[in-house]
């Protein structure tokens, strides 16, 4: 008999966790509170970023340290008042940005990475979603040569370890390939690898129809309605309770709450972004994805308009808005391009799940028959949303996963 699974949580992770599962002959409902792709999935940087083998870690040096501690940058920002309740996770998160740690999960992270342009081909190409992509890479940009001395470093080890692929950038070159681009730049990298999406939602829309394709269907449901039913899951949904073999919590920042109710503690941690879109003033225009890497803010030529992306904002989950990194990276953003008008009438803001150790949580649940999780991919949920739904599909039905899953085990965290 074919069994029936749920999917909860309908972001790229949910969406290509479902595609799996219903290839492999699962019956499967995809669940969420809104339509697909309309939460963190909604608003990014638009890359798929097969160069980040290296997860974002914490900064390690004092003088960096005490310089964030001053909550003016454009890369990072804290509210003061929740910082105390954050500070366990933020020294978990410090302890493993350690430089040998980090560099122990690097080579655990990587192959998630190293496969994340393959995966996302496989949908892109079964969706029909080609006219979305570019497949040309994107720009790193440097204001001091220090910086780039050492990013060029960097890049050269993970060449040779991983097999990322760049080309190093003069002042002439960026000139060369923004010619609308001010700036007394010392240089940049071009990472030729990744691929970017000119629009993400649109990009897990086309998944999301894919899906519907091979016989999936979405509904709309309440995540906090998950509950074991005989030996099985059952949940509450818009056309009314749905009984399933399998349950998947795929539910990005909001996983914590979903699987506190179940008995399990994750220390999964929260950084929100910002972006906004523009018009270009005149005729000039933005060939490339280009990060201002001293700066810590990033421009994108989308088809809505010049995205805007901010760093990492602490906060929780639920607090309001306060885009006041997108404020600060606006005003440098235009003195390097002629940025026009805002296009949205409000920042966007998204919350991007993190754990401590900077890798996600995929696997079965410790102390549960038939449930699964797959959350906490930080800053790369676009990037690895195909790569987890492979593996955790091949996991849920008994097939031999086709990377090793040992390191991103929920057990590391709940025995």
């Amino acid at each position: 008999m074919t069994k029936n699974t749920i999917v909860l949580g309908a972001g790229i992770v949910g969406v290509s966790t479902a595609i799996h599962l219903q290839r492999r002959g699962r019956q499967v409902t995809l669940i969420d509170r809104k339509d697909p792709g309309n939460e963190t999935s909604f608003g990014n940087a638009g890359l798929i970023q097969r160069e980040g083998v290296a997860p974002y870690g914490f900064p390690q040096q004092l003088s960096l340290l005490l310089r964030y501690a001053l909550n003016n940058r454009i890369d990072a920002h804290y509210h003061l008042r929740t910082l105390p309740s954050q500070l366990a996770f933020l020294a978990r998160y410090w302890w493993n940005s350690n430089a040998r740690r980090h560099a122990i999960i690097t080579r655990a992270y990587a192959p998630l990475i190293e496969n994340s342009i393959a995966e996302h081909k496989d949908l892109i190409d079964a969706s029909g979603a080609q006219a979305l992509i570019r497949r040309d890479g994107w720009i790193k940009i440097f204001r001091t040569p220090a910086r780039r001395d050492e990013a060029l470093g960097e890049a050269a080890l993970w060449r040779n370890e991983f097999g990322v692929a760049y080309d190093s950038l003069t002042s002439a070159d960026i000139a060369r390939m923004e010619p609308d681009m001010t700036g007394d730049f010392a240089g940049g990298i071009r990472w030729r690898d990744p691929w970017s999406v000119l629009d993400p939602h649109a990009l897990t829309s086309a998944y999301r129809r894919y899906f519907e394709n091979l016989g999936g269907r979405f509904v709309r449901g309440d995540a906090a309605s998950l509950g074991q039913f005989g030996s099985g899951w059952k949940i509450m949904t818009g056309e009314g309770p749905l009984e399933a073999d399998d349950a998947v919590i795929a539910l990005g920042p909001w996983a914590a709450l979903a699987t506190r109710r179940l008995g399990y503690a994750f220390p999964l941690g929260v950084k929100r972004g910002y972006h906004m879109h523009y018009a270009a003033k005149g005729d000039a225009v933005l060939n490339n994805w280009m990060l201002d890497a001293e700066r810590g803010y990033l421009l994108a030529p989308m088809r809505r308009g010049i995205r805007l992306t901010t760093g990492a904002e602490f906060a929780t989950l639920d607090a309001p808005k306060t885009p006041v990194q997108l404020d600060r990276a606006e005003a440098v953003a235009r003195t390097i391009f002629p940025l026009g008008d805002r296009l949205d009438p409000e920042p966007w803001m998204g919350a991007r799940p993190c754990t401590p150790d900077m890798m996600p949580i995929i696997g079965k649940a410790p102390r549960h028959q038939g449930l699964w999780f797959a959350f906490g991919h930080a800053h790369h949920g676009l990037t690895l949303g195909p790569v987890t739904g492979r593996v955790l599909a091949e996991l849920i039905t008994g097939e031999t996963p086709f990377i090793d899953t040992a390191a991103y085990a929920p057990q590391r965290f709940n025995p």
